[in-house]
């Protein structure tokens, strides 16, 4: 689904664009995802496994825009992609054709500037929109900011998977599920 293109002024007076993703911005799209997995350990796949061809990235990026009901929202500064969010059917099935999932990463350098919160309600607003009446989402457990963040829009804890990611160094983080009923 292609969403309409909106300005938002973050905290700091920057402005920043609001727009669905084009197989154009593919290659930005990979080098986004091979940098945010690098920044942070709180990203479900290391830099390493961002091998996803500029070809396939951007037949995703058609799919998404070709999708009734699932949708990308990019944010760039300057032409730069520096965030994205992106909700998801959980299954087209008629039993759970209510429920969606939530991504999102942001790129450390625009950390604290209030997009978070506008990309996660701009999400919101549209899964909505799309008829999905709940959307949910995994954090790493020592993600307090991220938990912060989906805490303060609404988002609560339904369930917890016990040691769900192995990090590189051996050590294990338990994932928070959490839901936001719509």
């Amino acid at each position: 689904m292609k969403l309409e293109e909106r300005s938002v002024t973050l905290r700091d007076g920057t402005l920043a664009l609001l727009r669905s993703p084009q197989p154009s911005d593919a290659e930005q799209l990979n080098a986004y995802l091979r940098l945010t997995s690098a920044e942070t350990h709180f990203m479900v796949r290391y830099p390493e496994e961002c091998s996803q061809s500029t070809e396939a990235a951007q037949k995703r990026l058609q799919a998404m825009l070709d999708s009734e009901r699932n949708f990308m929202l990019a944010a760039f500064i300057d032409g730069e992609l520096v965030g994205n969010c992106g909700v998801n059917e959980i299954a087209d099935r008629l039993k759970m054709r209510h429920r969606a999932s939530l991504g999102i990463s942001i790129k450390k350098k625009a950390w604290g500037l209030g997009l978070g919160t506008i990309l996660i309600s701009r999400a919101l607003e549209q899964a909505k929109e799309n008829g999905f009446e709940q959307v949910e989402l995994g954090v790493f457990e020592d993600n307090s900011r991220a938990r912060h963040l989906y805490e303060k829009l609404g988002f609560q804890e339904q369930g917890r998977t016990l040691r769900a990611f192995c990090l590189k160094d051996g050590t294990y983080r338990d994932e928070i599920q959490m839901v936001k009923f719509l």
